[in-house]
């Protein structure tokens, strides 16, 4: 489940960021507790707790004091907003540099990529 290429914490809140993007969370659903999340995969309760602390400062989660964590409403908007800003800076824009560095025009690179859609 876990790796060592970032902090645990991180790779909570990745997965559930991932989650809610694909839709296996849902708005306004309830996420197991830290202390849920910490026996399952037998982590530090402290360190599942650092994970969802980061998700509500980012406003992925709410807190319902007394009842537990809840997907924030329009969290799967934001999420997928800031992971296509991600892609086109990570992946497309380095895409179009590299089809302009070794002549390939950008009309072949369109053109292939709707040959993939079909």
């Amino acid at each position: 489940m876990f790796d060592d290429r970032s902090p645990i914490y991180l790779q909570i809140a990745d997965q559930i960021k991932n989650d809610i993007v694909t839709g296996a969370l849902a708005e306004d659903e309830q996420v197991m507790s830290t202390n849920q999340y910490a026996a399952f995969y037998r982590i530090n309760p402290a360190t599942a707790a650092k994970g969802f602390a980061q998700l509500v400062d980012e406003g992925v989660l709410y807190k319902k004091r007394g009842i537990g964590m809840f997907v924030s409403p329009n969290a799967r908007d934001l999420l997928r907003t800031g992971r296509r800003d991600s892609f086109f800076a990570e992946v497309v824009d380095p895409m179009i540099q590299e089809a302009k560095a070794i002549g390939v025009p950008l009309r072949d690179v369109v053109q292939h990529i709707q040959k993939e859609e079909q």
